[in-house]
């Protein structure tokens, strides 16, 4: 049933409530006359004139005022509040009136009470609209049976975020504030922090979301630390800048990311370095098309170099990486020259081609094997293309009069225990080496 209606035009729709309108303003207008009066009322004489007089005022106001482009599943305190500004406008000109014309058996205080009482029909029926076509009773909610971590304004918008579909059940609050614990939102209880565990056993709990937008990155860390052992599914908001933009929805809803995980804050990068070295310069990255690699060419091309050089010996991987920086170059309106170039790190001469012909500034050295079942089947290669393809760079680079050069290493080259380890090592000292004989 509520499909059908949710598929009416949008046209019906505002016919529909407005004839509903019509209908609660006559209500509202003949329980007023049998509250007065102290009787079941029936009209006669001058009264027929309040019964037309209801509507015709009303419905222009309640237009002027965009009652009638307001979505009923969607609606929040905003549009209740713009109810009763209309209401109340609406009773104001009808206690005018009726001081004014003073009609035979026509009460005055009815301009008092016909108002009240249609605000409370015309703001029910907004109210049961939406909790009918949003399914906001916690029996229609679906399987996935949420805790909110965060019982602030960013908690209680994505609460109501959460309301507006069906498919969602809140069962909890929880925030560490003593001052919020105990209190409900929308009545939802908030607990203590410490009580997640228990809340999550007896409840159900299968997701929660840290509405924490504001706090430390410490106070994050110490907050999901304490909710990793439990078998729920976490996510996360959007900071304050992406709040401030507009409303809470379900679709702002994001997984935990590194950031989240880093056990300090984000060190952003300083542009003044980076533009040393990579803006309007020649900049090479070998292993380009790699998943290091090809990142390296999105965040340097983002600093104006003047060219880009990819170097890869797969064609494909090539092939992929420099179609997405043209585009990239075109959507941002990028200047530089991204150039292609087939080619290993084992193949000096290459090499000595390549720098030889487009005389590099800076080399980011990305080329490499790294995935360690496969150099540790694989020894040799992974030795001659980790190990001697870096020799080979960087004496080229030596040679050229390179500025910078940059080797992408891994964590994994620390206390080696495999050959993809031993051999990033092994690429790290021989640099150390070149660098400490006078090498770039």
């Amino acid at each position: 049933m509520q499909q059908k209606i949710l598929a009416w035009p949008r046209a019906v729709k505002r016919l529909v409530v407005l004839a509903m309108d019509v209908g609660l303003s006559l209500l509202a207008t003949w329980l007023a006359f049998s509250l007065r009066l102290d009787v079941l009322h029936w009209p006669e004489g001058l009264q027929w004139r309040v019964y037309v007089l209801a509507p015709l005022l009303a419905i222009p106001i309640f237009i002027r005022l965009g009652l009638y482009r307001a979505i009923f599943r969607y609606t929040g305190q905003a549009a209740l509040l713009t109810t009763a500004k209309a209401v109340l406008l609406y009773g104001l000109l009808l206690l005018v009136l009726l001081l004014w014309q003073r009609w035979e058996n026509v009460p005055r205080s009815l301009g008092v009470l016909q108002p009240l009482i249609f605000l409370l029909l015309v703001g029910g029926s907004r109210a049961l609209a939406r909790f009918w076509l949003a399914g906001l009773g916690r029996a229609a909610a679906g399987p996935e049976r949420f805790l909110i971590y965060g019982a602030g304004m960013a908690g209680a918008q994505t609460a109501a975020a959460l309301g507006m579909g069906g498919q969602y059940a809140l069962l909890a609050f929880a925030d560490d504030d003593p001052a919020k614990i105990g209190r409900s939102i929308n009545g939802v209880q908030v607990h203590a922090g410490s009580e997640v565990p228990e809340l999550v056993r007896k409840l159900g709990v299968t997701d929660i979301l840290l509405a924490l937008p504001s706090i430390t990155r410490e106070q994050r860390n110490r907050i999901i630390e304490s909710l990793r052992h439990l078998p729920v599914h976490i996510r996360t908001l959007p900071g304050m800048a992406d709040l401030a933009s507009g409303r809470v929805t379900v679709q702002d809803f994001r997984e935990l990311d590194i950031e989240d995980l880093l056990g300090r804050d984000p060190v952003p990068p300083d542009a003044n370095l980076l533009a040393r070295d990579l803006a309007h310069k020649t900049v090479l990255v070998t292993g380009a098309g790699g998943s290091i690699g090809s990142e390296l060419c999105r965040q340097i091309l983002r600093q104006q170099p003047s060219r880009l050089l990819l170097l890869d010996h797969s064609e494909y991987a090539l092939y992929s990486i420099h179609q997405e920086l043209e585009q990239l170059c075109r959507h941002e309106g990028i200047a530089a020259d991204v150039t292609p170039l087939l080619g290993s790190v084992n193949h000096e001469a290459r090499l000595r081609e390549i720098c030889e012909l487009h005389r590099p500034h800076t080399v980011y050295h990305a080329a490499a094997y790294k995935h360690v079942p496969m150099v540790e089947s694989n020894p040799a290669e992974g030795a001659r293309n980790n190990v001697f393809g870096t020799l080979n760079m960087a004496r080229v680079a030596r040679d050229n009069g390179v500025a910078r050069f940059v080797l992408v290493s891994t964590d994994k080259a620390v206390r080696p225990t495999n050959i993809m380890g031993a051999s990033k090592r092994m690429a790290e000292l021989v640099l150390q080496a070149m660098a400490a004989d006078g090498g770039p």
